[in-house]
């Protein structure tokens, strides 16, 4: 049977950042997919590589450079057929122009599938909650582009996001979801009660740490970063 026969839109995914919240990406796109059979689902590549050095090490210029290891991710996807490229870690969007101008293949941006999410659920303005690596927010990655649509970023204070924040990204990475419930939610709370009309959990390990199911009790609108990323994918596959 010739190759043609297998030809097909194959979604790349650059994982490993870390591993399990690649693994959750790879659930929700399939739990998010309207298909009646196994054959409507994404034919997906996940490049899932937890050797990819610490991004905000990286970042700061304290660790090695994650961008290699990431291009080489890239690359065996594009060996492997991949047409776009979603990648389920926030802080690594730091490297998106980068990696973007290093490949002819369409790269997902994760903060601007956010602001579709948002505006998908009716928030269209107000006060937004983030939440995050102290990298990923310290760059400002998602307020520029919060900013720019026309939403009011709000953040945390340094303490409360190393306590609360960082803890539960640091137990969902030992596997210890559960634990992380409680300081994730504190986060949410806090911001809620500052006036936020939306919180969002703009690191891949919070979504694991503050379940969908844990989220109507919040009394804040929690838009997810796995689930937004997915429903780009999943947009981008079926030709929009």
């Amino acid at each position: 049977m010739p190759d043609t026969e297998f030809a097909g839109r194959f979604l790349g995914v650059l994982g490993g950042m870390g591993p399990m919240a690649s693994a959750v990406f790879m659930v929700r796109l399939t739990a998010l997919t309207n298909a009646d059979s196994d054959q409507h689902h994404v034919p997906t590549i996940l490049w899932s590589d937890p050797r990819i050095p610490d991004r905000p090490a990286g970042h700061a210029g304290t660790g090695a450079d994650p961008f290699p290891w990431m291009l080489n991710g890239v690359r065996h996807m594009e060996r492997a057929g991949a047409g776009a490229i979603a990648i389920p870690c926030n802080t690594a969007h730091l490297w998106y122009e980068q990696l973007a101008a290093s490949t002819s293949l369409k790269v997902l941006h994760i903060v601007r599938s956010v602001i579709d999410d948002l505006r998908r659920s009716g928030i269209t303005r107000g006060r937004i909650g983030l939440l995050g690596t102290a990298t990923t927010l310290s760059s400002g990655l998602y307020q520029r582009e919060l900013e720019a649509c026309g939403y009011d970023s709000m953040l945390l204070e340094a303490d409360e996001l190393l306590r609360y924040c960082a803890e539960a990204i640091r137990l969902v990475k030992l596997n210890q979801a559960e634990a992380a419930l409680d300081p994730a939610a504190h986060c949410v709370q806090l911001l809620r009660q500052r006036g936020a009309d939306a919180v969002i959990l703009g690191c891949t390990e919070l979504p694991l740490a503050l379940p969908p199911l844990a989220r109507p009790a919040q009394g804040v609108a929690v838009v997810d970063s796995i689930d937004a990323l997915a429903l780009a994918a999943l947009e981008w596959h079926h030709g929009s």
